[in-house]
C-alpha cells in the first residue's frame, strides 16, 4: 500500500483506548480533587461533578462548571491541562478553546465540561445526567 506511515495512520483514524483499561478507583478520586481544585482556583461558578458508572460507557465521571467570558473558560481549560500533567495524568483533549460558549476537556476517565452561563443553560446537561432521570417513575418523590 503506498504512502508513508503517517499517511496511513492518519487514514487509520485515531487510536482507541484498550478496552478494560481504566484508572482505579483512588486515582479516579486524585483526578476529579486536582480538576476541581484547578476550577476553584480559577474563580469557577457552579461546579458540580456527576458520577456516571454503569450509566456511561465514554467516562466514569463528568464535571461540569460556568464561566463568564471566553478569556476566563480557556484559562480555565488550560490551567486544568496543565495541573493534571503535573500530577501526573496524561494530557488532555480540547475542544472549543479559541473563543466559544462550551470548551469540553476529556482526561480520559473524565469528561469536563466548562460553560458560559447562556450556554448551560441551554444545554443543560446535569438535567440530561442527574441521577433522578436513572429512577423508576414514582421512586423520584419518595
Amino acid at each position: 500500500m503506498p504512502g508513508s506511515p503517517r499517511k496511513k495512520a492518519s487514514i487509520a483514524g485515531p487510536r482507541r483506548k484498550q478496552a478494560g483499561v481504566k484508572v482505579s478507583p483512588p486515582e479516579l478520586e486524585r483526578m476529579q480533587q486536582v480538576i476541581l481544585a484547578s476550577l476553584e482556583d480559577d474563580k469557577a461558578e457552579e461546579i458540580i461533578a456527576i458520577d456516571l458508572a454503569g450509566r456511561a460507557s465514554f467516562a466514569d465521571r463528568m464535571v461540569i462548571a460556568t464561566g463568564l467570558a471566553d478569556r476566563q473558560i480557556a484559562a480555565m481549560a488550560t490551567h486544568l491541562n496543565e495541573k493534571l500533567v503535573e500530577a501526573g495524568f496524561k494530557k488532555t483533549r480540547m475542544e472549543g478553546a479559541n473563543g466559544t460558549d462550551w470548551v469540553l476537556i476529556d482526561a480520559g476517565d473524565i469528561i469536563i465540561h466548562l460553560f458560559k452561563p447562556e450556554a448551560r443553560t441551554l444545554y443543560a446537561l446535569e438535567k440530561m445526567w442527574s441521577a433522578e432521570l436513572d429512577a423508576e417513575p414514582g421512586e423520584a418523590e419518595a
